[in-house]
């Protein structure tokens, strides 16, 4: 089981690099099966905004649509119990609060790797970066 941080989503919309292709192929195998994919329903937020911010509303909400409807991904829903946790996290790990939600979503669901470009997350010690090569 792996979490998948919204950096997944946005930067093959947004560049087209080896970075970018290394996130298709990731998002190639969630839809196939090959990873159990969990993410935040938070991701969605970030993905609208972040391609919103850059390509403008219309690309935003085609690829919000898009990534609600992708196949084999788990959406996990953010309760009191994840914003407890962010919580913690955010106090022992000086993170961000989107960043503390990620984590606290994955821990709580008993997912110890994250995909991710964030470097923020290696000072989580219990959880791994699975950093795109």
């Amino acid at each position: 089981m792996k979490y998948i941080d919204a950096n997944v989503f946005i930067w093959p919309v947004l560049y087209n690099d080896s970075k970018a292709e290394y996130y298709k192929k990731i998002a190639k195998k969630i839809a196939k099966k090959e990873i159990i994919a969990y993410t935040s329903y938070l991701t969605w937020d970030e993905v609208v905004h972040i391609i919103k911010k850059h390509l403008g509303r219309e690309i935003a909400v085609k690829k919000g649509k898009k990534l609600l409807r992708f196949p084999n991904l788990i959406f996990i829903e953010t309760n009191d119990e994840i914003i407890n946790k962010a919580k913690d996290l955010i106090t022992n790990y000086n993170l961000g609060p989107r960043d503390a939600i990620h984590i606290a979503s994955a821990l709580t669901n008993k997912i110890n790797e994250i995909i991710s470009d964030d470097s923020d997350f290696d000072k989580i010690k219990e959880i791994k970066r699975i950093k795109p090569v």
